[in-house]
């Protein structure tokens, strides 16, 4: 007599194979066919964001570094690392380089983007686009507007510093009280991003965008949170 544990062996082996091989294909399709608007929301969340840290910006182009220079991106060429984002107004005219940023925080990378005056010499905005930093704590990066308002006006030369207390210094950045290890963190990563893009911008005369301006208003953008299409969350 046959043993009935080993004969349904072979079978519940295949059986589990073909339901896992089911459910694979299915999260790989389900991924394709949420893929294009996860993207989509993603470039939109960019573009709210780029408009927020470059005040007066109601248009916006990629510019890509290769062979040594700076230049308007051609498509899609360039990864988004290799890019900076150029706003302009209304009129055409420019104002000023949108730069994404990423780094280490407390709890996971912190991704975020901050808005340059065309030669570089301060920091008009900062959006916080990604973070898991504690809750009540480090997510203050984004949640208090203060913290915000102090890249509204930051001298980039000497580099950032961040400072326990009242800042007086034009450079100088009010640490949050209790998220002192977030508050450093976005200094740092803004005071890397410039050591890399300051020497790379071009002359501020010699940006123009590629096209003649369409007057586009830029969306409403709502204040207090990572941009719409990031994260957020995350326990200590």
């Amino acid at each position: 007599m046959s043993d009935p544990v080993r004969a349904g062996g072979p079978r519940l082996v295949a059986t589990l194979a073909i339901a896992g091989l089911l459910s694979g294909l299915a999260i790989v399709s389900a991924y394709r066919l949420t893929l294009p608007r996860i993207q989509a929301n993603q470039a939109a969340a960019l573009e709210r964001a780029v408009f927020e840290v470059l005040p007066g910006s109601t248009r916006m182009e990629r510019w890509v570094f290769g062979d040594g220079k700076l230049a308007p991106a051609k498509g899609s060429a360039g990864a988004l690392d290799d890019s900076l984002f150029a706003g302009f107004g209304d009129d055409g005219h420019f104002v000023g380089w949108a730069v994404p940023a990423a780094g280490a925080g407390f709890q996971d990378t912190i991704k975020l983007i901050f808005g340059l005056e065309p030669d570089g010499a301060r920091i008009v905005g900062m959006a916080v686009l990604e973070s898991r930093e504690t809750p009540g704590l480090g997510d203050r990066i984004y949640k208090d507007p203060k913290f915000g308002a102090e890249f509204h006006d930051l001298a980039t030369e000497p580099s950032v510093v961040l400072v326990q207390g009242h800042g007086e210094a034009p450079n100088e950045v009010d640490a949050i009280t209790g998220a002192t290890i977030s508050s450093r963190a976005v200094v740092r990563i803004v005071n890397a991003a410039n050591e890399t893009w300051k020497p790379r911008l071009p002359a501020a005369e010699s940006v123009a965008p590629a096209a003649a301006p369409e007057g586009a208003v830029p969306p409403d953008v709502e204040r207090g949170g990572p941009v719409p299409g990031g994260r957020s969350g995350g326990s200590r």
